[in-house]
């Protein structure tokens, strides 16, 4: 089955956003680092690889569709951040950003009836509720915390 290339092109834009993000996320998470929180820094490290893994699955849905892949050039990210709040925040939005161009990619292979598309795409969909309540937490959490110390943060982390 070849993949249309409106869907192929589409998912090749989604794959420089998820390595973006990757590289944003590995970036909060050296930031995390340097203010002595190993947990909030390990958890973004872990959040990076994820992001670095959705890329892929893209990658490999396009190969076996018989698409083209070709990575376009991935974009700056931030690498330093004002407050644990702004990063938390930056965070949430990029997530919103990727809910949304998912959602864009599903129209497309609804309009398409792109059956299989639709299919591998709905695993996206779910993972970005994850991705969005997760961010939306940290930032809860943080404006929670008020003018206390961020390692009472730590060990408030949400757990798998």
């Amino acid at each position: 089955m070849k993949i249309n290339k409106k869907l192929n092109d589409a998912i090749s834009t989604q794959i420089v956003e998820e390595l973006k993000a990757s590289n944003g996320y590995a970036n909060m998470a050296a930031y995390f680092n340097s203010l002595g929180l190993p947990k909030l820094s390990a958890m973004f490290f872990d959040q990076s690889e994820e992001e670095r893994e959705h890329a892929m699955k893209f990658v490999h849905y396009l190969l076996e569709v018989e698409g083209d892949v070709a990575i376009a050039a991935i974009p700056a990210v931030p690498y330093q951040f004002e407050s644990v709040k702004a990063c938390f925040n930056t965070a949430l939005s990029w997530e919103k950003e990727v809910t949304a161009n998912i959602n864009q990619l599903m129209d497309i292979a609804v309009e398409l009836k792109d059956y299989a598309s639709q299919d591998f795409l709905q695993w996206y969909v779910n993972e970005q509720i994850e991705e969005e309540a997760t961010m939306s937490q940290l930032v809860a959490m943080v404006e929670a915390l008020g003018d206390r110390p961020l390692f009472f943060l730590e060990g408030h982390l949400p757990t798998d």
